[in-house]
């Protein structure tokens, strides 16, 4: 609906006093809208909580949430007894995931942080592309109203699909799917749960979209049921991110108990469900999904970067056509559609035998040299969870004694602060991705990763008097 803003002449400021949502989320996306739209100047000064909530006959609480809010998008900023004003514009920060892979001109022996595949393990495009060649007269000849998901694709996808999902999408890979999916559904003030630790970009998007992550600590099976109880009722969270097996960065993959007592708990909710199974294909646990039970409000993401490639850029998404419809819409004012060459690539790979043996391969392979770095390690009396996939979640004494430790002798590890969302995290710990890892490289590797865990940071005395 179209909302005039109105001068609100005790404060000098601008306000809506036309809201159809008067729920926190309403009144501060509409407030939102008055700041992005220049209605509200940065610097102008906005009705006090009572004011507001007379006006638009809330409760001052309903308010005092929304304000909050803003003020945690950066959106406004509370001065005391001052008041509370339109904040500055937003200058661009740093992000979480600029802050795991920042920048650097040193040389490392080995790169253990960037949380990616083995290319050496990835299956040949060659006999892939050669295939194109024969087929892609017709792919190119495709019109701009054409199939924007491959027939043969869908069928073969949909064949070991989780749950039965109403509509199919192919988009630009996981996080391109993460990040449609909260622009099309999540609103500012909105509460979302995550894991935590927490894949970075995730926190990332929802900073950007002014949502508020609400952490949801895990065990060795998942998310505690009891913490996403916590999450739905307690902080309405309106959507749940998460990653169904070998989660980034601990590697836990859910249990078939804890998807009956996670689907129990948002029985009762309206809160969607979107899952990121980014290691399809090189993960051995098997895939279980929220979909499985709860299929009308889960959008399930399915990666083949870590499979078959990063640069085909191809994840395809699976769900109700509700919740899809709406992404699929807007991106058609945009992109489209993934290119039919490349989604045409991904089914010569998946349909060819030598391709296939090729990621059974490697996910053996990923196997075994995260069972050998933990036995290692565990021979010099360090415990980690074993986990799925290509990542360790090593715990330390201290996270910037730990990589100054592995820095000098070699070796880069990604910190583990970016992937924390609570503030007090019981330790600290490196993200150690196994991919880059040898035979040849082990024993020395796992000496300075145990001498890592241990580092403590070195103070200076100061002499008091």
């Amino acid at each position: 609906m179209s909302v005039e803003p109105v001068r609100a002449e005790a404060t000098g400021g601008w306000f809506i006093a036309d809201l159809a949502d008067r729920t926190s989320a309403g009144i501060a996306a509409a407030v939102s809208r008055q700041i992005r739209t220049g209605a509200l100047a940065p610097g102008a000064r906005l009705p006090t909580v009572r004011e507001v909530a007379r006006e638009l006959k809330v409760s001052p609480a309903t308010v005092n949430q929304a304000w909050r809010a803003l003020a945690a998008a950066g959106a406004i900023v509370a001065r005391g007894r001052a008041g509370t004003f339109v904040g500055a514009p937003a200058t661009t920060a740093v992000g979480r995931y600029q802050r795991l892979h920042p920048p650097s001109c040193s040389t490392f022996r080995i790169d253990l942080s960037r949380g990616t595949p083995d290319p050496e393990l990835l299956p040949d495009l060659g006999a892939a592309l050669r295939d194109l060649t024969r087929n892609q007269a017709n792919d190119l000849a495709a019109d701009y109203l054409g199939e924007a998901v491959l027939p043969e694709l869908a069928a073969k996808v949909r064949v070991d699909w989780p749950f039965r999902a109403e509509r199919l999408a192919v988009l630009d890979g996981a996080l391109d799917a993460v990040d449609r999916m909260l622009s099309a559904h999540v609103r500012l003030g909105d509460a979302v749960a995550v894991e935590d630790p927490c894949f970075p970009p995730f926190l990332d998007l929802l900073a950007r979209l002014g949502a508020r992550p609400v952490p949801v600590r895990m065990d060795e099976s998942g998310l505690l049921p009891e913490e996403l109880a916590r999450a739905v009722t307690e902080h309405e969270a309106s959507c749940l991110i998460l990653q169904p097996r070998a989660q980034n960065p601990t590697g836990v993959s859910l249990t078939a108990r804890r998807i009956r007592e996670l689907s129990d708990v948002l029985h009762g909710a309206d809160t969607l469900i979107i899952e990121d199974d980014h290691s399809a294909g090189i993960a051995a646990a098997p895939l279980r999904s929220l979909g499985s039970r709860l299929p009308g409000r889960t959008v399930h993401i399915r990666s083949y970067s870590k499979s078959h490639g990063a640069d085909l850029r191809l994840a395809v998404v699976g769900g109700p056509a509700e919740l899809l419809d709406p992404v699929i819409e807007r991106r058609m004012l945009g992109a489209g559609w993934t290119s039919r060459l490349l989604q045409r690539v991904l089914l010569s790979m998946l349909d060819d035998e030598t391709a296939v043996h090729a990621v059974t391969t490697a996910r053996a392979e990923y196997r075994r040299r995260s069972a050998e770095l933990r036995r290692a390690l565990a021979m010099r009396g360090i415990t980690v969870a074993r986990g799925d996939g290509i990542n360790l979640w090593l715990p330390v004494a201290d996270e910037n004694a730990a990589m100054i430790s592995l820095a000098a002798a070699g070796i880069k590890a990604a910190p583990g602060g970016p992937f924390v969302v609570g503030d007090y995290p019981p330790t600290d710990h490196l993200r150690i991705t196994i991919s880059p890892l040898t035979d040849a490289d082990l024993d020395w590797l796992t000496t300075e990763l145990a001498a890592a865990t241990t580092a403590a940071p070195t103070y200076r005395r100061i002499r008091r008097g």
